[in-house]
């Protein structure tokens, strides 16, 4: 039998909500879509709690008549610089060796990973593992069922402002929704575009949406690196505003409709029209200046990629090379010119895997959507991808079974 699931992208400038039907195989099928543009977001964070509460409702009730559900839940994504994460360990020794390692084994070692000191006004939002040991045996990608004393997890934690996130809870509450669970934007992109060859090999996905950029390393099928950087198309079009004395409005239409990220790929001949600021009439603009202005944004923009991918260690283990994802992705030239700042191999992600109203989110920037809708059944399998939801008082049990002798 079918089942539902909803995913939730608030972006900065749009608020896109899709409702999937996932087969008994895994398969899914895009039923039900709903989208609005986004107001009270800034940056991927609420900064006006009712504007963006009326959103998401506006693009549910879209969703809801588009699907023929009644949505109650969905898994919402999140995004913004108050995002933070590091690599830790967890040790624990397995409770009954007789039956080899069970899954309360798994999410006590999860558990123990995510027992570190968070800074203030933090919260976990994942635990995720990077790869298990197994009495000294290194490498483990699954240790369910294994035979062992002692389980060692390497796991890579995600860590995010409480009060952002109690924000966003608030909006989507009030929208009348629950939180299925609360997926950082990146990881669920690269669950829609990315495959599993490229994971293990060693890839960066770059989701440039609006208000940020979110950066996510996979290697040896497993998460390495996490960052949000507070850039994005947003301010590309302000660029163009301002270069071009443009409304804002308009700004984001000329971008969208005769943008490219390559002045040299563009004819110098090529104009359009377009009414600026103090004129009457409309004047043709070449759209080799619109190109140069764009292009030095996005220069800025994958340069400071470049430099998050440098800092984290792992530049030279990509083959695989950069995943590009998310609206500002969709700009002509923008592989081409990426391709020049990382020296590497470069492609856009179109989500895969999906039937159904694939016309309305076959692009890049439904990639975050896409994986949202994807992430049950990644998550229900075990082993691999997993995010520890267990209740407080089960979390302390498994605390104080660690230190019982």
């Amino acid at each position: 039998m079918d089942r539902s699931v909803v995913g939730i992208d608030i972006g900065t400038q749009r608020i896109l909500i899709l409702v999937g039907e996932i087969g008994e195989q895994g398969d899914v099928r895009i039923v039900g879509v709903g989208r609005v543009p986004a107001k009270g977001i800034k940056k991927g964070v609420v900064v006006n709690v009712a504007q963006a509460t009326a959103a998401i409702a506006e693009a549910v009730e879209q969703a809801e008549q588009s699907s023929g559900y009644q949505i109650e839940r969905g898994f919402v994504g999140i995004t913004g610089a108050h995002i933070t994460s590091r690599n830790s360990t967890g040790v624990v020794g397995v409770t009954r060796r007789d039956r080899g390692i069970a899954p309360d084994d798994v999410d006590r070692v999860l558990e123990a990973a995510g027992a570190i000191v968070l800074p203030q006004n933090q919260e976990l939002v994942h635990i995720l593992p990077r790869t298990y040991t197994v009495d000294g045996q290194d490498g483990v990608r699954n240790p369910l069922g294994m035979s062992g004393f002692r389980l060692e997890v390497e796991a890579h934690v995600v860590m995010a402002s409480s009060t952002a996130l109690q924000n966003l809870r608030k909006c989507v509450q009030g929208a009348g929704l629950q939180i299925g669970e609360l997926v950082l934007n990146s990881l669920a992109a690269g669950n829609s575009v990315l495959t599993d060859n490229e994971k293990e090999m060693g890839v960066v996905l770059v989701d440039i949406g609006e208000g940020t950029v979110d950066i996510a390393i996979f290697i040896e099928g497993t998460i390495w690196h996490t960052k949000s950087l507070p850039l994005g198309g947003e301010y590309i079009t302000n660029d163009i505003a301002i270069g071009l004395r443009l409304p804002s409005q308009v700004a984001e239409q000329v971008k969208v409709s005769h943008g490219h990220a390559l002045s040299n790929q563009v004819a110098e001949d090529e104009r359009f029209t377009v009414s600026s600021f103090g004129e009457g009439n409309p004047v043709p603009i070449p759209r080799w200046k619109l190109a140069e202005i764009i292009q030095a944004r996005c220069e800025e923009i994958l340069e400071n990629v470049q430099q998050e991918i440098k800092r984290s260690g792992y530049d030279g283990l990509l083959p695989a090379g950069i995943v590009l994802c998310g609206g500002t992705a969709q700009l002509p030239g923008m592989r081409d010119l990426a391709r020049t700042i990382f020296e590497l191999p470069v492609q856009i992600g179109i989500p895969r895997g999906m039937s159904g109203l694939t016309d309305k989110v076959s692009g890049p920037d439904a990639a975050v959507a896409v994986g949202l809708v994807k992430w049950t059944p990644m998550w229900e399998e075990g082993g691999g991808w997993r995010t520890v939801r267990t209740p407080w008082l089960k979390r302390f049990g498994g605390w104080l079974r660690n230190l019982l002798p």
